[in-house]
């Protein structure tokens, strides 16, 4: 069921809808003549692109709190609370390393196996989850978005910060499993805040994008879980991506390593693992890795990503939460 239009006068007071000057006798073509000589606005209008991010800005508070408050009781109902943010990508990574690292024997060529694996599921696991949550983040909030006027893009944007919140927690636990499994600590670690800051970004773009397209059709949040199962699967958790290249190569498909290469999922993977693991490092060394190309595809996919979907949810803004 649609609503009529709010009006609100330029210092945004709400006065009335557009469906009441027709029952004052004016012709549908004399509504915007009369919204116009009393300074008569749409309170649900999308305003210009630099005042919604300036007002975006305003609000970081909100977000954060947010974002906080959800995190916190995301887990309250369970008994180990927010314990489970850590055992849920372990006992996945444990089932990984069972299938893919004993039956299936992916674990050759690998010197630290469990660093390697524990790395790739807890750094997609980021992108996976700030995936789902931004499919959710306008339907499931539709009554605050009605009741409260703030830019919309506050919901994606909080949902990620969750997310990150969870992470940060995780990855206290990834470090103390890496130095376990004999790794070194090297300058290389202080490369782990530009690659986060790079997937936070990546992150909060394809959020915003499928929250847009989440918020009109609702059958994506069923279909999701297959691509980002499917997406998984590709993004090197598992393998070593040139070596899986080189065997496509060895085949005459050479083109499939390049696609495996500027995946991604598996680009903040990768340099996730170059900052953290010596031993990947020593991996690679055959394969003369240009690590220069890794940078150049995360930034990319981040800037692409966070401008082109901000850019596309933003032109929905006056669309949520209506019917």
């Amino acid at each position: 069921m649609s609503h009529p239009e709010r009006l609100s006068t330029s210092d945004g007071e709400p006065v009335g809808t557009l469906a009441e000057p027709r029952m004052n006798g004016l012709s549908s073509e004399s509504l915007a003549e009369f919204a116009a000589r009393h300074g008569l606005t749409q309170s649900a209008a999308r305003p210009p692109l630099r005042t919604y991010v300036r007002e975006l800005w305003q609000r970081r508070q909100f977000i954060w709190n947010f974002a906080s408050a959800k995190t916190t009781s995301t887990y309250t109902s369970s008994r180990l609370g927010q314990l489970w943010q850590v055992l849920t990508p372990l006992l996945n990574a444990a089932v990984y390393y069972l299938i893919f690292g004993v039956l299936i024997g992916t674990n050759r060529g690998i010197d630290n196996y469990t660093a390697f694996l524990i790395t790739g599921v807890f750094v997609f696991t980021f992108t996976q989850r700030s995936l789902t949550a931004g499919a959710k983040s306008i339907g499931n909030n539709l009554s605050l978005i009605r009741a409260l006027h703030f830019p919309r893009a506050s919901l994606p944007f909080a949902h990620v910060l969750m997310e990150l919140q969870q992470l940060l927690i995780s990855m206290a636990v990834l470090l103390v499993i890496v130095l376990a499994t004999g790794e070194p600590i090297t300058l290389y670690w202080l490369l782990m805040v530009p690659v986060l800051l790079l997937q936070l970004m990546f992150n909060i773009g394809i959020s915003l994008a499928i929250a847009r397209a989440g918020a009109f059709v609702r059958d994506i949040q069923q279909l999701l879980p297959f691509i980002t199962r499917s997406w998984l699967y590709f993004s090197g958790i598992f393998f070593l991506i040139p070596h899986m290249g080189q065997k496509f190569a060895d085949k005459g498909y050479p083109w499939v390593g390049k696609i495996l290469e500027a995946n991604p999922g598996s680009v903040y993977i990768e340099l996730m693992r170059t900052s953290l693991l010596a031993s990947f490092r020593k991996d690679l060394a055959p394969f003369q890795v240009d690590y220069t190309r890794l940078w150049l595809y995360a930034a990319l996919w981040a800037m692409i990503a966070f401008f082109g979907g901000f850019w596309y949810f933003y032109r929905a803004e006056e669309r949520y939460g209506r019917g």
